[in-house]
């Protein structure tokens, strides 16, 4: 599904919305298509930050692939969650003391099958991390990323050379986001190309509570943010979205707190079940 980010259509669906009966309204007219990002492909069924992961989150109807970067000694992006490479390859040590060509000799899969024996499959065996330029190349210029500056204080240039390769592929800017929990990061992207969407990541350790302030400053830069979810509420998904922005919780693998989420207005999530969410999506 194709989509443009209007944000000025999106407050005034928010106004109409509010003044014929409350918050939800917004909810039910805008939010019928919650996106549903493939954190880090269908990772709940296949390796994470696999080619296969990916293709997978795509069969079951999620709406973005998202793709976590790390970069190399030799400065190629790879897809990678870890600053290490321990938790999701038989390697040990960082991203950053390998070059490509070492990265490539590890087996990113049999650890899939060791955890979790329920989705285990003997292709996993001997999975390749992939690079970002893999990724573009499998899928396409026309499909929907959603991509994170992981650690980018640990690579200097890793923005500029992430916007080399989204231009290079011709990667459609018009539904392309890009995360980071690194306001900095998401700056330099903003100076580099003003016309990437950006997302500022946020994570809460008790009740979660943003201020008037904190929203004029994300809106600076940014379009919209991912909070992790355990902590939300409500007044914090409608003061968002009453402000004009857009609202992506993680990491949502609950049907009943889809379902929650979905009633309180949030605008779309990450899940490592994309078929669950689209279960949910189609039921109501």
């Amino acid at each position: 599904m194709r989509r443009k980010w209007l944000p000025a259509l999106g407050a005034l669906a928010l106004g109409i919305g509010v003044l014929s009966g409350g918050g939800n309204a917004f909810a039910t007219e805008k939010h019928k298509d919650i996106l549903n990002v493939s954190h880090r492909g269908a990772s709940g069924h296949a390796p994470e930050h696999t080619l296969i992961s990916y293709d997978m989150g795509e069969k079951m109807h999620g709406d973005y692939i998202e793709i976590d970067l790390q970069m190399t000694k030799d400065g190629q992006l790879i897809a990678m969650h870890d600053e290490k490479v321990d938790r999701t390859t038989d390697g040990t040590g960082f991203v950053k003391d390998y070059t490509l060509a070492e990265i490539k000799q590890l087996d990113a899969g049999s650890w899939f099958n060791e955890k979790y024996p329920q989705y285990a499959d003997p292709d996993y065996a001997g999975l390749k991390v992939p690079t970002l330029e893999e990724v573009f190349k499998k899928f396409g210029k026309n499909n929907e990323y959603y991509i994170e500056t992981k650690s980018p204080e640990i690579y200097p240039g890793m923005e500029k050379e992430l916007l080399r390769l989204i231009d290079k592929y011709d990667i459609d800017k018009e539904t392309l986001l890009v995360q980071s929990f690194s306001p900095q990061s998401l700056e330099i992207m903003h100076k580099l190309d003003p016309s990437v969407k950006l997302v500022q990541l946020l994570s809460y350790k008790t009740k979660a509570v943003i201020t008037d302030e904190e929203i004029a400053a994300i809106k600076e830069y940014a379009m919209g943010v991912g909070p992790n979810h355990t902590y939300l509420n409500e007044e914090y998904v409608q003061k968002v979205v009453n402000n004009g922005l857009e609202i992506h919780p993680y990491t949502v693998n609950d049907k009943e707190r889809m379902k929650q989420l979905i009633d309180w207005g949030v605008t779309g999530m990450f899940t490592n079940f994309p078929d669950l969410l689209h279960e949910v999506k189609k039921g109501r």
